[in-house]
Parts: C-alpha cells; sequence; structure tokens
C-alpha cells in the first residue's frame, strides 16, 4: 500500500526540502515523485495541481492538492500539527 502523501519535487531544492523536513517532523509518510527538471516539462506536476512549479503535494487523508512551499509547510503545520499538540497537552492532564 503507498503512502497517503505524495510529494513532487525536484532534487536539491531547498523549497522542496523545508516540505521534507516538516513532513519528517511529524512522522508522517509520504511518497517522493521526482519531476523534470525542465520546468516545461513537468506535464505531471501540470495535471495534478495546475501548475508546473514544485513543491505540490497531494494529501489522500483529507483530498488537498496544494503549490508552493510556504503553503504546503502551513497546511501540513495546521492539520498535521495540531492534533500531535493536542494528543501532547491532553497526556499532561490537570493534576
Amino acid at each position: 500500500m503507498s503512502a497517503p502523501i505524495t510529494l513532487y519535487r525536484l532534487q536539491a531544492c531547498p523549497f522542496c526540502e523545508r516540505v521534507v523536513a516538516r513532513l519528517e517532523e511529524y512522522g508522517l509518510e509520504y511518497t517522493s515523485r521526482y519531476v523534470e527538471p525542465m520546468h516545461s516539462d513537468r506535464d505531471v506536476v501540470k495535471r495534478v495541481a495546475g501548475v508546473r512549479s514544485v513543491p505540490v503535494i497531494v494529501d489522500e487523508n483529507t483530498g488537498v492538492t496544494m503549490a508552493e512551499s510556504a503553503n504546503v509547510v502551513e497546511y501540513i503545520e495546521n492539520t498535521y500539527g495540531a492534533s500531535q499538540n493536542e494528543s501532547a497537552g491532553v497526556a499532561g492532564g490537570d493534576d
């Protein structure tokens, strides 16, 4: 079974690495799909997200597809970070 999150990225792309770091920080399973370096050849990304820029994330858990590293990082934090923080808070309890 494949991971529910797919990340379209370029190798050694700092914007893509920013997203990778956040996915790994939250322990999220994801599949990397490396795309063509030439912007005009990124047809697979265009079909999926309507843009040729990377990174692009496709989250089957929520049905979200989005581009732009800042947006993707914010989405990951809001979607997956908050639930982890709440879980940590519940574990501490009010004694």
